[in-house]
This record gives C-alpha cells, structure tokens and sequence, in this order.
C-alpha cells in the first residue's frame, strides 16, 4: 500500500470540523498547547456551545449533515476565510474521509489525523480485511466482493450461513448495520442498511459477515508517528451494545487476561508499523468465548470512549495527535505505558429506550452535571437538541482504583446528573451498570439483548413516583396556596387530578391534613407526605418515617421530577380535553415518530396493508426507523414525499377499512 506523505509543518489555528461535545473536546486539548480554535456551525446549531466557546465561528451551511458538516468545500473555505491553519476532524461526519484528508492536503491544511491513502485504505471495511489477511491477522469470514447486486449478495449470505452481519464498508457508528437471521428478512435488511450509508456516509456499498454469536467486542488504541514510531495503549471493552452502537466501554476489558492483552497488541502494532500509519487509531476485533479474536475493522481516527484509555494511562489523546501532527515523535514508549486503576464510561444519548430506543429532540429545559466526575458534553439549560444528528449528548467517565470503584462512582454521577426537558437514556444505563451480570464482568454483545425487560423494568416503587409527581403538581401548580411549614388552620377538601406518566393516565385525589401534610390517593393507596423544603428546583419530605428529596422543574402544564437518579416526566391533564384520535395508528392514521426525514415510502395509495406493515422509513438522528400501518386495510393517502422533513405527530399516511 502507497502511504503517502502527510504534511508537517507548525500550525497556530485549529479549524475544529465537528460540533458539540467533539469540538469542545478537541478545544481543550489545543488550548493547553496555546493553540487558536475555530468553529464551523449549521444553523441547527448557531447558537450552541462549542459556538460561543471558539475563538471564532463559521457558519458552513444548512442543517442536514449534506448540506453542512459533510460539505467538504465549505468546510475548507471555513478554514481558508478563518486563518486556520489545520483541521481536526473530531469523530464521526468526514473524520474518515480520505477525500476530506486531501482536500485539506490541497488546501495547504495540516490534517489532524493519517495520511488520505491511510484512510483510504482502512476506513474501507472490505481492503481492511483484506490487509490485515495479508499480515496474518485473523478476519471474521465473509463477502466483500465488488459485485453489490441483490441475487449475489444473497447467494453470498446464504454460502456464509444465516444469520449474517450486513456493514456499510465507510464509517461506523451502527449506521449501515443490519443483522440479517433469515434470507426472507434479507432483500428488505439490505434495502435499509444501504440507505442509511448512503445518508450517513455518501457510500452504499456494504459487505457481509458471519454473525459471531454472543462475542466481546474489544478494541486496541494505537499510535504511530512520522518517525516510524508505534504503540498500543491497551484495549477497551464496548460490548454493551444496542442497535450496534456502544453505549457502555471501559477499559480494560474484564475478559481480556494480560497474555491477550500482548498478543492483540503486538497484531495491532504491527499493522500500525506495516501501514506507517501516523496518529490515532483503533483496531476492532470480536473476542469469542474461546478466546479466539478476529478483526472487524480499523477506525482512523479518535474513538468516542477515548476518556477510558485517558483516565488508565494519564494521557492526553488529543494532545498526542496534535503533536503528532506537527510532526513530533511520540513523547512515550512502549515501555512507558503503564494502566492504572479501571475507568467506564457510558453514553447519554436523547432517545426513549422504553419506545426502542426512539431519538428524541427538543429544548434542555434544565441541564447540571455532577462534580468530582468526568462528563464530556456541549449543553446548558435551554440548549436545543436538533433532530438532524447523533443521539448522543454526553459522556459521563468514572474511574477507580479497581472496577467496582469505577462502577459505582458512575452510577453516583448519573444519579447526580439532571436532564430535564428531553428524554434521556440515564435511567436505561444505571440499570445496565446495576445488573448483576454487567457488576461481574460477564456482559457480551448479547447483553442488552437477553436482559431488555428486565433493564427496561419500572422500579418496585413506581406508584410511590406517581404520587410525589402528583404532590408536586399540586404544590407548584401557580393557582394552588402558597406552601408554608407547619400546621393548617383547616383541612382540604380532596381535590381530584389526573396525570399522564410515559403515555399512561392516573387518576388522583389530593388534600392537606390539620398538621400540614399532604395525602396523594391514587388507585386505593394513600401515600402521606410532609414537606420540609420547597425551593425552586428541590423538595425535602418524609415518607413513612423517611426523609427524602427530589429535583424537579415546573415548566408550564409540564413536570420533571428526579429521585435518586430516575427521571419522571408527567403532564397534568386534570383540566385537559379528552384526545382526540389514538397516537398508536389505530384509527387508520400513522403518525410521525420523531422529527425526521422521510427516506423510503414503502406503500402507495390503493395498496392493501396488514396491521404491523412497514408503510414508511423515517431518517432521525443518522439511524432509519420503520413506521408500520396500526390496523388492517387500504391506504388512502401518503401525505408525504421522501426527502421531505417532517414534525413529530404529523400524519404521514392513511389507512382505511377495505
């Protein structure tokens, strides 16, 4: 393979070719060189933080990625009109695009990152696999031949033997992933796995590979300079998964012994010294229950779960790229590198797990972050979440001097963390890092999978959470008496109240006794309540002879309340009118998920649909979600055209009896 040179030269200004969390990331690290940063913005994002922190900003196009973060010449212009004098290129949009490395080649840019044959070569699942075969690495077997039509592939699928892994050959993330159990459910996998390339990546072309069953995904962090210099900096453990997307990465792995540890490394160095690869990258296998690894993929560039090798070795990884890209040797050797304690880091990403994991967008009505915790993040109070990209939001990092230590201080920082406004993924992870098999180290890429019902389980005291959100409505509601301490003159007389929690209505009675407490009754239960605090955002009460607080946020018909750690979010609904048609498609009308953007209309009018039909493909935050007919019978109209971006709620199509 040709490497070609990479250009080293000292540079002065940062153009930063990412947003939110990423840019900020990659800010902090430059500044601490004394470097200059600059930002590049959509107007979904004109005003957000990694905009206001920069030195400067430039705005580079309209929201969708095409039109904006993947728009290479207004991104180089941006750098050219800013004075910049290197990009980086974050993780995630063009950072693996080798077409964007030489473009800023031509440009007389410094690119953060490897050369553009570097990228070209191993950004490409299938010549990856292909290289790494040629060094003796050993590969998931499969099919990445030129030939891309429909009855080959699934000739190719049904010789690997089902089930099989259908993967975008450009970038990653879960996008482009679909894996495939059957050959009926094959023709319509593929469909959708090129599509959501296409979308994410400008690239269809996909390849197959057998389905590993129940592996570790484990990967290798490697580094190499222009003086022929590499290491490895040990291995992160990112098997808990959904949708093929990390959510969960620590490092090291529980499963990795430091005899495997040596022997990925030394594939992975080596692979790194053979491609005279210069800076970041990671090298991707699966690890079997029998020990055996094979490689999936080489990313070439910074990964999402750096903080865990940051937090286990004390280096920076974002200083290192920008020092290896002014051309400096590596300030550390082998030798050198030396783990310390245990770090795990979860992804906070705005999406429903209980609705499979449906993105969501919207207003941060209210954000804070605990002290004394790594949190990786872009957001403030009143921040807009745009429904145009990645779901993740946040990363929230603990590290400890053993893996318990690590698992516990996270789960007390997203216990502390609060995301009023847009619903979170937070109480999905606490009960992942909770469960009895993530504590011991067990979990596989099954994990999610095989433990979905119970990780998505209302807690045992659920009703308790529906009276105090009752108590707080009431107490906050600006028409009530104001709160005061200590005994009333007169009881109330019950008022009635009903609330909606996650789609469901309650109905409630509230009043206040002669000695100032509160009763919520609801469904045969009265829960007694004496308040001793109420601030603006924090309540203190007893509860059967036990003190307690809570956060919470009133905002208008709307309330956020949080208990150690578990979000609720409930709307009175007492003075509300009835709803006026089902939300679910059960009058023939199937409604928008998300914000999104429609990429496939499955259906046409006239056509004969059964209830659980696909009809539609929405496109929200670079992930397809399917829309299916709530009932039986013919539709009536498409009230959309792909490409059209459309709102959450907004009838797409409809359905009637025939």
């Amino acid at each position: 393979m040709r490497n070609g040179s990479t250009q080293h030269r000292p540079f002065f200004k940062v153009l930063i070719a990412n947003r939110g969390e990423i840019a900020l990331r990659v800010m902090c690290s430059a500044r601490k060189l004394g470097l200059g940063v600059v930002a590049i913005y959509s107007d979904a994002d004109s005003n957000a933080l990694h905009v206001q922190q920069a030195d400067q900003a430039v705005r580079i196009g309209e929201p969708l990625p095409a039109q904006s973060y993947l728009n290479i010449p207004a991104i180089v212009a941006a750098a050219k009109a800013s004075g910049a004098d290197a990009v980086h290129p974050g993780y995630g949009f063009l950072a693996e695009n080798e077409e964007f490395a030489q473009a800023c080649k031509d440009a007389g840019l410094v690119f953060i990152g490897p050369s553009p044959q570097a990228i070209e070569a191993m950004g490409n699942k299938a010549g990856a696999k292909e290289i790494m075969k040629k060094a003796g690495v050993p590969v998931v077997p499969g099919y990445q031949g030129a030939d891309q039509g429909d009855e080959v592939m699934l000739v190719e699928a049904k010789k690997i033997g089902f089930p099989v892994m259908i993967k975008a050959v450009a970038g990653g993330g879960g996008r482009g992933m679909r894996l495939v159990a059957d050959a009926n459910s094959f023709p319509d996998a593929l469909r959708s796995a090129r599509s959501e390339a296409k979308a994410a990546f400008g690239d269809p072309t996909v390849i197959l590979e057998r389905a590993i069953q129940n592996p570790r995904h484990i990967e290798i962090q490697v580094f190499g300079d222009s003086h022929g210099n590499a290491i490895h900096l040990g291995e992160r453990d990112c098997s808990v998964q959904r949708r093929h997307q990390k959510l969960i990465e620590e490092a090291p792995s529980p499963a990795v012994t430091p005899e495997l540890r040596g022997k990925m490394g030394e594939v992975a160095v080596a692979a790194v010294k053979a491609l005279r690869y210069e800076g970041a990258g990671t090298l991707e296998f699966l690890l079997d229950a029998s020990g055996e690894f094979y490689f999936m993929e080489m990313n070439t560039r910074l990964q999402v779960e750096h903080p865990v090798t940051e937090a286990i070795t004390g280096l920076d990884l974002v200083e290192l790229q920008l020092r290896v890209a002014r051309g400096e040797p590596l300030s550390v050797k082998q030798q050198d590198i030396h783990f310390t304690g245990h770090a795990i880091e979860v992804r906070l990403c705005s999406e429903d797990a209980a609705h499979d994991f449906m993105p969501q967008s919207g207003r941060m009505a209210r954000w804070q972050v605990p002290d004394g915790i790594r949190v990786e993040h872009a957001l403030q109070s009143g921040s807009e979440i745009p429904p145009f990209y990645d779901s993740m939001i946040a990363k929230v990092i603990g590290h400890g001097a053993t893996r318990e230590e690590a698992r516990a201080r996270l789960i007390v920082g997203l216990e502390q963390l609060t995301a009023f406004g847009v619903t979170t993924n937070q109480a999905f992870l606490m009960a992942c890092l909770r469960h009895s098999g993530f504590a011991k180290g067990a979990a596989t890429t099954a994990f999610i999978g095989a433990h979905r019902d119970e990780l998505l389980a209302p807690r045992a005291d659920a009703a308790f959470d529906i009276a105090l959100a009752g108590l707080l409505l009431y107490v906050t509601n600006p028409q009530a008496p104001a709160w005061r301490r200590g005994r009333s003159l007169a009881a109330t007389f019950p008022l009635p109240a009903k609330i909606e929690i996650a789609g469901h209505g309650y109905e409630l009675e509230l009043w206040r006794e002669r000695d100032g407490s509160y009763i919520v009754g609801s469904d045969g239960r009265q829960d007694k309540f004496e308040i001793d605090q109420l601030d603006f955002d924090v309540i203190r009460f007893r509860h059967d002879g036990v003190t307690d607080s809570a956060k919470f946020l009133r905002d208008g018909d709307r309330l956020y309340v949080q208990r150690r750690g578990i979000p609720v979010a409930a709307a009175d609904l007492t003075l509300a009118a009835p709803k006026a048609a089902a939300s679910n498609g059960g009058d023939g009308k199937v409604r928008a998920a998300m914000n999104g953007r429609v990429v496939a209309v499955l259906v046409k009018p006239g056509d004969r649909v059964t209830a659980g039909q696909p009809v539609l493909t929405l496109e929200a935050m670079k992930m397809e979600h399917v829309h299916k007919a709530g009932i039986d019978g013919v539709v009536a109209a498409i009230d959309v055209a792909e490409g059209e971006q459309v709102t959450t709620g907004k009838i797409v199509a409809e359905i009637g009896a025939g």
